[in-house]
């Protein structure tokens, strides 16, 4: 091999490892207990059902940034999720929610959330709901 070949090729490399080191951050779904174990204040996705026969918190007089409501994980885990943006529309309809957020003193503090919702028209419809 030529020493440009191996000088390019050391360049690939590091151009790679670069690249995985920054986009590196491969998240997997938790349940509301393996985020337990994990870092404090980390975010982490779960998945998630509404628990609807929990109470729902949605008051947009008082604050229209904060919802609170109870979900069961996949491992059937039931928590309640402080998600700080306005309710998303028809969540009592969603078949799963995926929530991005952090565990803080037994609550699931949640900054995303992603609803798939049953539709009998398209299969996959989802809808999404951010705080900003």
């Amino acid at each position: 091999m030529k020493k440009t070949h191996i000088v390019l090729l050391i360049l690939v490399v590091a151009a790679l490892s670069v690249l995985v080191s920054v986009f590196g951050d491969f998240s997997t779904y938790e349940t509301f207990a393996s985020a337990t174990t994990k870092q404090p204040g980390k975010s982490y996705y779960v998945i998630g059902v509404l628990a609807k026969d929990k109470e729902m918190i949605y008051d947009p007089k008082t604050d229209a940034n904060h919802f609170s409501f109870y979900a069961k994980d996949k491992a059937g885990n039931l928590n309640k999720v402080i998600f700080n943006g306005e309710k998303p529309r028809d969540i009592e309809k969603s078949e799963q929610i995926v929530m991005l957020g952090h565990l803080e003193g037994g609550t699931f503090h949640c900054s995303k959330i992603q609803m798939k919702c049953p539709s009998k028209y398209k299969k996959d419809m989802v809808a999404v709901g951010s705080s900003s």
